[in-house]
């Protein structure tokens, strides 16, 4: 596939690409389509890591985007990988030029609990 130029850009987390794929499954298997191998293999993808549903991740990512230091990369990965210590967290802000307090941290893990329950 040849791209010409780039219309639009949005981050996605996981999950809302879960629920992309799978209405573009539904989509074409009820037209009687075969699905190719890559879209098995991002919907099996997609599946076995999304941790939240579409709707929760969205929530999540602007709960985090409230808080100060925060990057919408840095805000989508943790809607993704849902970390749940603080070691965790600590790696994903690993190539920042900042560090964050344990009360930040504190504070970002709790959103993260709240969102995966």
């Amino acid at each position: 596939m040849i791209v010409k130029n780039i219309l639009s850009e949005e981050l996605l987390t996981i999950s809302e690409v879960r629920e992309m794929l799978n209405e573009i499954m539904e989509d074409r298997l009820s037209k009687g389509e075969e699905l190719r191998y890559e879209l098995r293999k991002a919907i099996n993808h997609a599946e076995m890591f999304s941790r939240m549903s579409a709707q929760r991740s969205r929530e999540l990512v602007n709960k985090l985007m409230e808080l100060e230091k925060m990057k919408p990369e840095i805000a989508v990965r943790i809607a993704d990988i849902a970390p749940q210590t603080r070691d965790e967290l600590r790696t994903l802000y690993a190539k920042e030029r900042y560090t964050l307090s344990e009360s930040e941290l504190d504070s970002i893990l709790d959103l993260v609990s709240e969102a995966v329950e």
